[in-house]
């Protein structure tokens, strides 16, 4: 029977966190009285993760999925692989780290019972530190005059996608994207809600300052040419004033002669100018660097193994492990499914 809401939830090094979030998912889930299904993903766990969700399945293989992917690709490759994999007319990812509570599932369904084919959320008394918060506005403010993505908070992955959205972004094929703003795209009726936000529990955040970098280049660059544009004019503009600043000199040299005056603030404006040209290079590099990336056609990511259930028969597909295998330890993987 095909579930009405799928559970998307990518796992990356989250042993200890896990029974934690399967003691409050599944009665949130549970409460809601439809049918439904998990997916989990194994984002290439190098801790027991993948033998807890294992475990997990063995106890709820009727509504429990488990994608495991055989090295790690990132977290939104990863929610790619699990869209690949779910059935539901409504599509939900949650982190594992349970700063979005499960509870909150109920409101994101709401507001897709009401029409609603992306559900973007805005976390209410966030309780990241204070250089994530601005990181996070400061980013949204370049994403906002870049693109035309419009999303209040790109860092909350708690995010209802109607079945049709999931349907056009499995067709997509880049190789590095940003999922709810490549879903964006393809909504009609996007909605954002307000959810509750919760201190992390156990571990700590996968994300980086870097990431978050990394991760806003990939929204300017996978969703707009405004940085090229925008140099493109910026250059266009130092090579105006670069053209006085000769014509000045030249008048200047006539007028009061030879004189090794400025001598330092010529190279000052040397260094400036060699600084925007490397600066642009780079962006123009990171738009070479997605291209490159692409005409290779390399596999975005392997699935090693997919544990479900079908026709009331849990099975194993993709994924050979060793008889005997020790749930303590991670499977190992043998063989994999590139997609």
């Amino acid at each position: 029977m095909t579930p009405a809401i799928s559970v998307v939830i990518p796992v990356y090094n989250e042993q200890d966190g896990l029974p934690l979030l399967f003691d409050r998912l599944y009665p949130a889930l549970d409460a809601l009285g439809r049918t439904y299904e998990v997916v989990f993903v194994d984002d290439g766990s190098a801790d027991r993760s993948v033998a807890v969700l294992r475990e997990q399945f063995e106890r709820r293989p009727d509504v429990t999925r488990v994608v495991i992917l055989a090295r790690n690709a990132g977290q939104h490759l990863a929610i790619l692989a699990a869209f690949a994999h779910t059935r539901g007319s409504y599509v939900i990812t949650l982190d594992a780290d349970l700063q979005n509570p499960p509870e909150e599932i109920q409101r994101l369904v709401a507001a897709m019972d009401q029409g609603a084919d992306f559900v973007g959320t805005i976390r209410v008394d966030r309780q990241d530190r204070m250089w994530r918060r601005q990181a996070s506005r400061l980013m949204n403010r370049i994403r906002e005059g870049t693109t035309s993505i419009r999303i209040t908070d790109q860092g909350c992955m708690l995010r209802g996608y109607h079945r049709s959205v999931v349907d056009a972004v499995n067709h997509c094929t880049e190789v590095s994207t940003y999922v709810p703003a490549l879903a964006y795209t393809f909504a009609r009726h996007p909605v954002e809600i307000e959810v509750g936000h919760a201190e992390r529990t156990v571990g700590q955040s996968k994300y980086s300052l870097y990431s978050l970098i990394r991760l806003n280049f990939d929204l300017m660059t996978g969703f707009s040419v405004a940085p090229l544009q925008f140099f493109s004019v910026v250059g266009a503009a130092i090579a105006l004033i670069s053209l006085l600043l000769v014509v000045i000199l030249l008048i200047r040299r006539v007028i009061v002669g030879p004189e090794a005056q400025g001598l330092f603030t010529l190279f000052a404006i040397a260094f400036f100018l060699i600084g925007v040209t490397l600066f642009g290079l780079g962006v123009v590099g990171e738009y070479v660097g997605r291209i490159y990336e692409q005409v290779r056609q390399r596999p975005r990511y392997t699935v090693a193994g997919v544990l479900e259930d079908e026709s009331g028969t849990a099975r194993l597909r993709h994924l050979e492990l060793p008889v005997g295998l020790d749930v303590t330890q991670p499977a190992r993987i043998v063989q994999g499914a590139p997609e």
